[in-house]
């Protein structure tokens, strides 16, 4: 019975032991992990260490004075890891394969994909935003998406994706977030952001939701200035907040912190990615977040006009983020937290929390056995035909119809005049020839008022169609494009077709518009397959995962039947 006691006093200290919050995803088994993990931290120097907590920006379509200047930063600092920004996939492989020899621990490699790396880089596919996936019943579909992306960011060496936007875009008038948005209901957003990440992190691809504790209810850019958050706690706890707990207990591997004022959580005016309260109290200890905590970039003005260049990565290191994204001068910042640390005011196990938790991460890529990219076949193994099969699917399911007074879809219409108006700043072509290759479309987009009213009066059925250039913009269409609209409408059976994002119609009257269809997105598929829903050779079956007015507020759609 002595020897029981102490055994028991053993077991009971361990077990209250385990109620702490153990260092993130380190685990004190002495597993393959474990070992590489301390095989490589142990060696390491106090500025090595200190360096692996930067990610800096690097570009592949810069020249060899670039190249030699990150590869200065990796060799005098350490550095843990890179942001690629613009370029081409055959030159981005071949840089990294090139700081990666140069780097003593391999570099993590990040990329802004959220759409695919066409949102960075030239001869890539580029896949649906994100509140076009919102628009999809099929939720499966939106898990091929971020398999899709994940298989293209794991074949050019790239390590986390920061994506998906978990952001709940419930103002219209966001200048930043918008159409990088799920929907504007936590649950749609918490849904297509599960099938996501587990698509991506499926091809051993990290996720990184953003932007914590919740942009999408700012009407000012962070990139600018610091937008501020007026909501309650209890307003950010259950909806913002809300992805976050589910992704969260489902393997998410990162999240990103944003820069925004948020009174309710911050008191002092502290930017949420510098403060301890948001950063530590809330996301690591009482949501519980275990994996790796990146900075919002920390040259945006939202968090660069708060404090000097190297004291902002100091406070946003203090605040309990693990890596410091697209630090304005390394060296700076990287004298800042050795001072801190040689001061006392960052303990060794602090430093060790969050280079351990890289170290880790790079475990979990292979980077403990790198092997450098291939190029041969880069391009082509980036561009296969499943690429456009899945675009074209998506589109397929997404597709909104809004209303029909029975005049879609078009049938007996051969010996029937059918006129065409293209509005907008966007290419109309692939829409225009997929509806003159089944019917007899007369287009008169380059007539101006009020020569085109005239010219429509012997036309029965009018296809207005309107064609954003950049897809992205969620600013009202003008009104010199919504008078037409409505004025045509007044005369004639209009089907207006929308190639941009929902939020553009915000102040169009749709009284006297037959019917409507928003596509979303100006791309040739999406164009080539709603001629198709309006042919009716294909279903319209999406629904409208964000408000555009009064009438239509999420989740209107109509089914237009083939």
């Amino acid at each position: 019975m002595k020897k029981l006691i102490p055994t028991l006093l053993v077991l009971l200290l361990v077990a209250l032991s385990c109620d702490k919050k153990q260092p993130t995803n380190i685990s004190l088994e002495n597993t393959p992990r474990t070992k590489w993990v301390d095989s490589i931290y142990n060696k390491m120097t106090l500025k090595e260490k200190i360096g692996q907590l930067f990610m800096i920006a690097t570009y592949s379509n810069k020249g060899k004075k670039h190249t030699d200047s990150i590869q200065r930063l990796i060799n005098e600092n350490g550095i843990g890891g890179l942001v690629f920004f613009q370029g081409g996939p055959v030159r981005q492989a071949r840089q990294t394969n090139v700081y990666q020899a140069t780097s003593k621990v391999p570099l993590l490699i990040a990329m802004d994909a959220e759409w695919g790396l066409n949102m960075r880089l030239d001869s890539t596919v580029r896949f649906p935003y994100n509140m076009t996936l919102g628009a999809i019943k099929d939720t499966d579909l939106v898990r091929k998406v971020g398999e899709k992306i994940g298989e293209h960011c794991n074949r050019l060496g790239v390590h986390i994706n920061f994506a998906p936007v978990v952001d709940i875009n419930t103002n219209s008038k966001n200048p930043i977030i918008g159409v990088r948005s799920f929907a504007e209901d936590k649950y749609q957003v918490t849904e297509k952001a599960l099938a996501f990440t587990n698509g991506m992190q499926s091809k051993n691809v990290l996720a990184c939701a953003k932007h914590f504790p919740g942009h999408g209810d700012t009407d000012k850019d962070s990139h600018k200035t610091l937008p501020t958050v007026t909501l309650s706690k209890e307003r950010i706890d259950s909806v913002e907040m809300y992805p976050y707990k589910e992704l969260f207990k489902n393997k998410m591997a990162g999240v990103m912190v944003a820069h925004l004022n948020v009174p309710s959580l911050e008191k002092d005016g502290v930017p949420s990615s510098l403060s301890h309260h948001i950063v530590t109290d809330i996301l690591k200890e009482r949501l519980g977040f275990e994996g790796l905590i990146f900075t919002d970039a920390l040259n945006m003005k939202g968090a660069a006009n708060y404090k000097e260049t190297g004291a902002i990565d100091l406070a946003a290191f203090m605040a309990g983020n693990d890596i410091l994204v697209l630090t304005e001068d390394v060296p700076k910042a990287v004298s800042k937290i050795t001072e801190a640390y040689n001061n006392k005011e960052i303990t060794e196990e602090r430093l060790a929390h969050s280079v351990k938790k890289i170290l880790a991460s790079k475990f979990d890529v292979d980077l403990n056995n790198f092997k450098p990219i291939d190029t041969l076949n880069l391009i082509s193994d980036l561009n296969d035909e499943t690429n456009d099969v899945l675009n074209e699917a998506v589109f397929i399911n997404a597709i909104t119809a809004l209303k029909n007074n029975n005049v879609l879809p078009f049938r007996e219409v051969a010996n029937k005049k059918i006129a065409f108006v293209g509005l907008g700043d966007g290419n109309s072509a692939p829409f225009l020839n997929a509806l003159q290759s089944h019917l007899k479309v007369d287009d008169f987009s380059d007539l101006k008022q009020p020569e085109l009213l005239r010219k429509l009066k012997s036309y029965e059925k009018v296809i207005v169609s309107y064609h954003r250039l950049n897809s992205r913009l969620t600013s009202k269409i003008s009104d010199e494009d919504r008078l037409k609209i409505e004025e045509i409408a007044k005369n004639n059976k209009v089907v207006l077709d929308v190639f941009a994002s929902q939020y553009s119609l915000e102040n169009l009257d749709f009284e006297n518009i037959e019917a409507a269809i928003v596509s979303y997105e100006n791309s040739e598929i999406a164009q080539k397959v709603s001629a198709e829903i309006i042919l009716g050779n294909k279903d319209a079956k999406g629904k409208l995962s964000a408000s555009l007015n009064d009438e239509f507020i999420a989740g209107s759609g109509i089914k237009i039947l083939k």
